[in-house]
């Protein structure tokens, strides 16, 4: 079978493909339907919910080509962050691309416990396994569009759930069996050494594995362990420096008054810090980086996700890292190279 990448709109070749931002949500730009979770009444306001979802995010991607970039891989969890419980809101995936003209790759997966669709708690481990593997090779719900890799696949804060634990489970196997890469969800860079230690059980390719959320992890020796058991890593919540953490989602009727929740900072500069002491160190191969940008969290980084948007990435944080030793050369191999052999599929 020939190389390919596999996008909503079909598969191309690896030669097609540029600079990509290999972690982000592009149904997730609005606070609508599919992010809050809720649902329209009636189809003019569906229809409605809908264009502005392709529209907003048409808009966002329209600076990307000066960088270079032309590819996006969503990794939208079912239910949450622009992907409906069924999978179905993946075909607005590909009007965006078609209006857009940037590439986009789907990935499939489950996300924290609390936020997972009640016929994901219900399905065994094994049939799960079997919903992942026609994801990718049939299609996402009832839409025809396939997966072209695996994840964002969640675990907790500092805990693995049993459900957490069956759904990773799953999409190693899934991995296993259709060859495809699998990205994983850390919460706060938390139970990344646990999650190799379940992919090895599974007998997982460690090497198609990307450990997701590791830059806001602070402890350079904690990156490192997790690189040596042969996996990549994600810097991909670049920007993302001041952040609100709910544990569960609110109920539909919540109490009146305060309610608790997490807040963090994790500064860029710290970050580009880290990206340079690990390039330094060899592993420049094994990194990955985005931003992880939805709507609900831009108020909150009005200088860097608020002013540039997805553009972020590219006109300032890499210009920081390359201030801060950050070798030039290397910029296409993260957003180039290493996503790119990522998402290949096949052999040259």
């Amino acid at each position: 079978m020939a190389a390919f990448i596999q996008t909503v709109l079909g598969p191309l070749p690896p030669s097609a493909v540029g600079r990509i931002l290999h972690h982000e949500h592009l149904g997730a730009l609005v606070p609508g339907p599919w992010l809050s979770g809720g649902a329209p009444i009636g189809a003019d306001e569906t229809e409605y919910a809908q264009e502005d979802v392709i529209e907003r995010a048409v808009g966002a991607l329209a600076t990307l080509a000066g960088y270079g970039i032309d590819t996006v891989v969503d990794l939208s969890p079912y239910g949450v962050v622009g992907r409906d419980e069924s999978g179905d809101s993946v075909l607005l995936l590909q009007e965006i691309s078609r209006r857009s003209g940037v590439h986009i790759v789907a990935g499939s997966s489950v996300y924290l416990e609390p936020f997972s669709p009640q016929w994901t708690h219900e399905l065994t481990v094994t049939e799960l396994t079997e919903r992942f593997v026609r994801d990718v090779t049939v299609g996402i719900g009832t839409t025809g569009v396939r997966a072209g890799i695996l994840g964002e696949q969640a675990t907790g804060l500092d805990e693995i759930t049993a459900h957490e634990e069956k759904c990773l489970r799953a999409a190693a196997r899934a991995q296993v069996e259709t060859g495809v890469a699998l990205v994983t969800h850390t919460t706060h860079g938390t139970m990344a050494m646990e999650q190799v230690g379940i992919l090895r059980e599974e007998s997982a390719d460690l090497s198609r594995v990307v450990i997701g959320h590791m830059d806001i992890q602070p402890d350079l020796d904690t990156l490192v362990r997790v690189l040596d058991t042969g996996v990549g890593i994600a810097f991909d919540t670049i920007g993302k420096q001041h952040w609100d953490f709910v544990l569960e989602p609110l109920p539909a009727e919540p109490a009146e008054g305060e309610y608790a929740k997490r807040a963090y900072f994790r500064s860029d500069l710290a970050r580009a810090r880290n990206l340079v002491a690990l390039t330094e160190r060899g592993y420049a191969s094994q990194l990955h980086l985005s931003e992880d940008l939805t709507g609900a969290e831009v108020y909150l980084n009005p200088e860097t996700h608020g002013r540039w948007g997805y553009g972020y990435l590219a006109a300032v944080f890499l210009p920081l890292a390359i201030d801060e030793g950050l070798d030039p050369a290397l910029v296409d191999q993260l957003l180039g190279a290493n996503p790119r052999a990522l998402l290949t599929q096949g052999t040259a």
